[in-house]
């Protein structure tokens, strides 16, 4: 058999994930989970920050693991979250820290970038919507804050580029990720150089933009000497959701990626740019097979995560869930409400939350989980209907992918809320995507 290594590092959590064509059914995957790990953002000073230096062992470790079970991969590719970067010196050293896109240094920096650009034309030639989060207010902040590190800088690299830099030695950067900045013109699908000058950021460190496809390079001898082994080191979709999308084969669903976040949208021919998708909150990213994903960003189980660690981490989700169907509680909240996004105590923001709405406060942990998945299912019934609309398609039935997908709570909510059938997907939907991709692509 020839595998392929799928390396999927999340927010949250990451995986290697081994894949093979069955002998008996070329169109069916064998999928080996080798190795999971935790990927934990940690505060640095006043900076919420990733460990790349963690991120890349415990990612050799995985490969690794590999080579221990007899299975070495013929091909490796890596995808993760999107937003996120490092600034590199002319040496190839990361300059400053790998600041997450939940650190509070973009408050108020999307009033500097559209002081510059304004909110209309920006979203006309990007079709990004504006997330407190995106590369381009990020960018901003370190131009206000910490001017020396972009006049020091040669190269910007996202996360997944720069772990596939430290494996093989070579640059790539991948097209599905650099739609998540804000920085690439929709129609031209490359750097907007236009909206770069006048936001005064050096042109110098925007690579060459690379469309998903090829070989990037063969491990170093470093990484090699580590691992036991030698492979290609490809470039699927570097954007986890992109890879989530491209799991789902069935054109005319609509597909919910779900995870830390709730991402729904479809697979579309060409950008849709209308100041109604704009206001509507729908952004545009690029896709793996050339179209775009057209979708909105909602909060997802983000919220769960969070109560479940501030309550100690003592349950599991199926026993938070049991608790939440044992309730009968009937509060919602807005959860895209900014107060959620990272709050000191989650608990307490939806309680206050529900208050402030007319609801009593939720007293127990079920009470809290099932206004989440209440209030998720409420969401996603707006934002269907908002798609639907602007889209002008027919769509049949939702697909649910990624680790929510196993929140049966929830997918009865959302069917029920939506008035749509929803199929279930892949849980692992990200690593999949990608180990589709490399599979689909095998000499």
């Amino acid at each position: 058999m020839k595998y392929c290594l799928a390396i999927d590092i999340g927010a949250s959590s990451g995986q290697c994930l081994l894949g093979a064509r069955d002998r008996q059914d070329e169109n069916k995957i064998i999928t080996e989970d080798i190795y999971r790990f935790d990927n934990v953002q940690k505060r640095y000073k006043d900076t919420v920050c990733w460990n790349t230096d963690v991120i890349l062992s415990k990612i050799l470790y995985g490969m690794k693991r590999c080579a221990g079970v007899g299975k070495i991969p013929v091909s490796i590719g890596l995808n993760s979250w999107g937003v996120d970067f490092v600034l590199l010196d002319k040496d190839g050293k990361i300059l400053g820290n790998a600041v997450s896109y939940r650190d509070e240094r973009t408050a108020g920096m999307d009033k500097k970038v559209h002081e510059l650009i304004p909110e209309a034309e920006h979203y006309a030639r990007t079709g990004i919507n504006k997330y407190i989060f995106n590369t381009i207010y990020q960018l901003m902040a370190v131009k206000i804050n910490t001017p020396e590190l972009l006049e020091q800088a040669h190269q910007l690299l996202f996360i997944p580029d720069y772990i596939r830099y430290r494996l093989c030695g070579n640059i790539a950067c991948e097209y599905t990720m650099a739609t998540t900045t804000g920085l690439i013109n929709a129609q031209r699908e490359d750097w907007d150089d236009e909206i770069i000058d006048r936001l005064g950021f050096p042109r110098k460190i925007f690579l060459p933009v690379k469309k998903p496809e090829g070989v990037v390079g063969t491990l170093t001898d470093e990484v090699k000497e580590k691992v036991g082994f030698d492979c290609t080191v490809k470039l699927p979709p570097a954007h986890d959701t992109a890879c989530a999308f491209y799991s789902v084969s069935e054109e005319n669903h609509i597909i919910f990626s779900s995870g830390t976040w709730s991402i729904i949208g479809a697979n579309i021919p060409k950008p849709i740019l209308t100041k109604e998708a704009y206001e509507l909150g729908f952004t545009n990213e690029g896709a793996a097979d050339g179209k775009i994903r057209f979708l909105k960003n909602i909060m997802g189980l983000w919220m769960i995560q969070q109560v479940k660690k501030e309550i100690g981490g003592h349950y599991s989700y199926i026993e938070l869930i049991s608790m939440a169907e044992e309730s009968s509680y009937d509060g919602t909240v807005d959860v895209n409400d900014n107060s959620f996004f990272a709050p000191n105590s989650m608990v307490t923001a939806i309680k206050e939350k529900c208050v402030a709405g007319g609801y009593t406060e939720p007293q127990k942990t079920g009470d809290i989980i099932l206004c989440i998945c209440k209030s998720l299912a409420v969401a996603y019934a707006k934002t269907v209907k908002s798609l639907i609309k602007l889209t002008g398609q027919k769509f049949d039935a939702i697909t649910i992918v990624g680790g929510g997908s196993r929140n049966t709570l929830l997918n009865k909510l959302t069917e029920k809320e939506c008035g749509m059938p929803v199929h279930i997907g892949y849980a692992e939907s990200t690593a999949l995507g990608n180990l589709m991709f490399q599979l689909q692509r095998q000499s």
